[in-house]
């Protein structure tokens, strides 16, 4: 809230919006995704006011914090940010988050699917998206877990992708590296 409430200073906001206009980029895990949702930078690709119709981030259905390994599915190329991980790919990736469960009408629902925008979704080890708590952990609407601004430029996700490396979760099933950083890296070559 802090930094939503930071970023809609109008130097700050200007300063954003330049880096969009200059085709930047711009990343969003976990608390991330919360302040750029909050800004309205996912999902109208600009600093927006929120109404009581915009898509937002909330409690987990159970009411309070959860820490787990998720499997999540990239659904959606539309961003650079995703140019490097197999589209359709399950990886295997931590969440850590008391406000984290993914509301937005059926309306908004429709419009992120079909404009692209509905990047990853959580799934169970098959890859299906699921409601089903083990694996939806925070109960997110139609098991959304990252969603983009119109462009794709802007990218915000729950799953932290940065937790990786080779000593880490080596006893964990899956593919962990969605290769986001080294895309946004890609991008600029």
């Amino acid at each position: 809230k802090f930094f939503a409430t930071a970023f809609r200073n109008e130097k700050m906001k200007e300063a954003v919006m330049k880096l969009l206009d200059r085709d930047g980029l711009v990343l969003g895990v976990c608390n991330g995704f919360q302040a750029l949702i909050k800004l309205g930078l996912v999902p109208f690709g600009e600093i927006h006011t929120q109404t009581e119709a915009s898509p937002t981030l909330t409690y987990n259905v159970i009411n309070r914090h959860i820490s787990k390994m998720v499997y999540t599915k990239v659904v959606s190329n539309k961003s650079p940010w995703l140019s490097q991980a197999t589209l359709g790919g399950v990886y295997t990736n931590p969440a850590s988050h008391g406000e984290g469960r993914f509301v937005a009408s059926r309306e908004w629902i429709e419009k992120l699917f079909a404009n692209g925008q509905v990047a990853t979704q959580y799934v169970d080890i098959d890859g299906n998206p699921t409601m089903d708590e083990y694996y939806n952990i925070n109960g997110s609407y139609y098991a959304i877990e990252g969603i983009t601004s119109p462009d794709g430029r802007v990218l915000g996700k729950m799953a932290h992708i940065e937790r990786k490396g080779r000593s880490v979760a080596m006893n964990i099933y899956g593919e962990q590296d969605m290769r986001i950083f080294e895309s946004g890296v890609n991008y600029f070559k």
